[in-house]
C-alpha cells in the first residue's frame, strides 16, 4: 500500500468573501476571494478582529500591529505529531477568546482546509460534534471547506488522542 502525504487534489474557487462567521466571535478566511465581478483580490485583516491565528502567512495580508496574532507554518497535507499538536493548542486560544466574548478570525492561504481544521477543533472545544462542526464550517464558509481528507479524519479521531 502506497502512503500519500497529500489527499488528491480539488479543484476549488477562490471563497466569495474575504472572510466568514462560523459561530459568533469565530470567523475563518483567506489571503484572497473572488470579489462580485470574480476578480480575485487580496484579502487584508486590519483590526477588524481581536485575535487573529495565521495557519499562512503573506506580506502586506496584516493584521495591525495592535492585534494580537498567532502564526503556525503547517501544509495543507498530511501533519506530523508536532504540527497537530500545535494545531490544537491554537484551536485551545480560540475557543478561550471566543469564551471571553473576542473576536477571532483564523485564516490559511485559500480560507478552505489549514483554517478548517482549527476552526472545526475550536467548535469542538465548544461544544459541537464533529460531524456538525464540518457541516457548519461548509454551510458558512464554503461547501469547499475541509476538502482535505486527512483533515476530516484527524478532526474524527481527535487532534490529541481523545
Amino acid at each position: 500500500m502506497v502512503q500519500m502525504d497529500r489527499p488528491p487534489r480539488v479543484q476549488t474557487p477562490d471563497a466569495d468573501a474575504p472572510w466568514n462567521e462560523i459561530v459568533p466571535k469565530l470567523w475563518m478566511g483567506g489571503h484572497h476571494y473572488g470579489n462580485t465581478e470574480g476578480v480575485r483580490v487580496p484579502a487584508i485583516v486590519g483590526t477588524e478582529f481581536e485575535v487573529v491565528i495565521s495557519l499562512y502567512q503573506a506580506e502586506g495580508h496584516g493584521p495591525g500591529p495592535d492585534v494580537e496574532h498567532h502564526h503556525l507554518a503547517i501544509p495543507d497535507a498530511a501533519l506530523h505529531a508536532e504540527q497537530l499538536a500545535a494545531a490544537r493548542a491554537l484551536a485551545r486560544i480560540a475557543a478561550a477568546a471566543v469564551r471571553a466574548d473576542r473576536s477571532v478570525m483564523v485564516r490559511c492561504q485559500y480560507g478552505y482546509n489549514r483554517s478548517g481544521l482549527v476552526v472545526a477543533q475550536t467548535l469542538l472545544d465548544l461544544g459541537h460534534a464533529v460531524d456538525d462542526a464540518i457541516a457548519l464550517i461548509r454551510l458558512r464558509r464554503s461547501r469547499y471547506a475541509l476538502n482535505n481528507e486527512f483533515f476530516v479524519k484527524y478532526l474524527t479521531i481527535g487532534l490529541d488522542g481523545g
